[in-house]
């Protein structure tokens, strides 16, 4: 059979190679401590269980791509009690399957390849998947380091062909460094993207995951807002990985084009996950839990870390640590040291070459898994 040359050129997705390296750790006998990949393991809040067990009495039938009006009203509400602005339910949002899949297809929907303006544009190191998205729309694509000197924010002063962008992409709080971002980037962002005609995207999956006030803002916040899409999920927000439930918030223009395009793909929550998610949003309490949750965690990590002389670089919010290798090791190198004393991290450079130097750990295991892990890092490091 024939297989796409664009999955041909992108190889292996970096995290079925950690899992790979997690099945042959453990067939030798090594008991692991998974820090290597962000999915929560806190059992999702009763009061969200109960609304989907309540919901699974009611007919099953294909759900609409627009979404149900009741959880575009909830998510409406959530947005404007966190970030103060106020959006349409009825134009200016649309729930998705998570954001993973909407993120990856974005750029079918928004980018002419044939186009002069086919341009996507990325951060490095970063989620893989807005550039993976951009290779299958045959967009051109460029990465921009997130270096450290620059508080892991990209250096809009040396990129110069902002005629050619068609897409933006924003990831903060940022996975895998967990840098936040100031409103005064989205501001000099968006103002870009309406003097160019560009959107500017930004994944906010971890907008709630934060430590230390004040918390994280939004895209959704800047002044000039007709450019700009919000992608945001349930998944970390409310440890709800598995019901797969998000949302994309954006002007009435981008909207339609998605409640155009998303019902060939057939990606809309089936709608007891719909109806969850409305308790899921509109209740605060479970996500203060959450957040304590990884606070402690983070503590005894740190207190490790730092005390195995381990420095740990940006980290004010998400659930992960960012972490700098010793100058002797690459980072995969010292991710298979890591492995082979049975904690598992991600090596900075399955985010791309600007990850070099650094290693992820991910706040998921249980306290008790934390502290064993922190006594064997002591003991290592």
């Amino acid at each position: 059979m024939t297989v796409s040359p664009i999955l041909r050129r992108l190889g292996t997705y970096p995290f079925v190679r950690l899992n790979e390296a997690k099945r042959e750790a453990a067939a030798r006998g090594i008991e692991l401590i998974d820090f290597g990949v962000g999915d929560p393991r806190e059992p999702t809040d009763r009061l969200i269980r109960q609304a989907l067990v309540d919901s699974l009495t009611e007919t099953s039938r294909y759900p609409l791509a627009q979404g149900l009006p009741e959880l575009r009203e909830a998510i409406a509400r959530w947005l404007e009690g966190r970030f103060g602005v106020q959006l349409d339910p009825d134009t200016e949002l649309i729930p998705t399957l998570g954001s993973k899949e909407a993120i990856f297809s974005f750029a079918q929907v928004v980018v002419d390849p044939e186009s002069d303006r086919n341009l996507v544009v990325t951060t490095q190191p970063g989620y893989p998947v807005q550039e993976r998205g951009a290779h299958f729309a045959r967009a051109e694509h460029v990465a921009l380091p997130l270096l450290e000197k620059n508080a892991f924010l990209p250096d809009l002063d040396a990129f110069e062909d902002w005629d050619r962008v068609a897409l933006f992409w924003l990831n903060y709080p940022n996975n895998p460094t967990g840098a936040t971002a100031p409103l005064a980037l989205y501001e000099r962002l968006s103002r870009l993207a309406t003097e160019h005609g560009f959107l500017l995207a930004c994944d906010e999956a971890y907008s709630e995951l934060w430590f230390d006030p004040p918390p994280p803002v939004s895209a959704l916040q800047a002044s000039e807002r007709a450019s700009v899409v919000v992608f945001n999920t349930l998944s970390k927000r409310s440890s709800m990985t598995g019901y797969r439930s998000g949302f994309v918030a954006a002007s009435p223009d981008v909207i339609a084009a998605l409640r155009a395009y998303r019902p060939t793909v057939g990606t809309a929550p089936p709608e007891f996950i719909q109806r969850a998610s409305v308790a899921a949003w509109g209740d605060e309490e479970h996500v203060r839990h959450v957040r304590d949750v990884y606070a402690r965690r983070r503590r005894v990590l740190v207190d490790a870390l730092q005390s195995a002389n381990c420095r740990i670089a940006g980290s004010e919010a998400t659930f992960y640590l960012w972490v700098e290798v010793p100058t002797d090791e690459s980072s995969e190198k010292f991710a298979t040291r890591l492995l082979t004393h049975g904690i598992v991290v991600a090596p900075g450079s399955f985010f791309g070459p600007a990850g070099e130097g650094y290693v992820r750990f991910a706040l998921v295991p249980n306290d008790e898994d934390c502290r064993r892990g922190a006594e064997i890092l002591a003991g290592l490091l």
